[in-house]
């Protein structure tokens, strides 16, 4: 992207494909931290993992990427907002977890309590 005509095109390229979805609702809409020091901490593999579980499964799910969110020794960090904007925050999450939120979280519906902000212990 080298110019706003290029981002408005991606922004049209993202509302056909919403649109196409029907209604252009999601199940889910999962965040994640790729400022530097997501990025750093391994946040490459999880955002990759997770578009790759979402993709395989079929959800109807978006998948974002997001800067820093504040949380820096925690990342890399995931959220997930339902679609009443309801948001659990996963926190040092490497590929083998982002699998587990895609499965338990995603498809099953589960919030996986070990993985949260709330559950992390020094």
């Amino acid at each position: 992207m080298k110019s706003l005509e290029d981002l408005k095109k991606i922004r049209d390229q993202a509302k056909t494909q919403m649109s196409m979805r029907g209604n252009g609702e999601t199940d889910y809409r999962v965040v994640i931290g790729m400022a530097t020091c997501g990025i750093a901490a391994g946040a490459r593999p999880v955002l990759n993992t997770i578009v790759e579980e979402v993709a395989k499964a079929g959800l109807s799910v978006t998948v974002m990427q997001t800067g820093c969110i504040g949380m820096c020794t925690l990342e890399p960090i995931v959220e997930v907002f339902d679609k009443n904007n309801n948001k659990t925050t996963y926190v040092l999450i490497d590929s083998k977890k982002a699998k587990e939120i895609v499965l338990r979280h995603l498809i099953h519906g589960e919030i996986i309590e070990d993985f949260t902000v709330g559950q992390y212990k020094k």
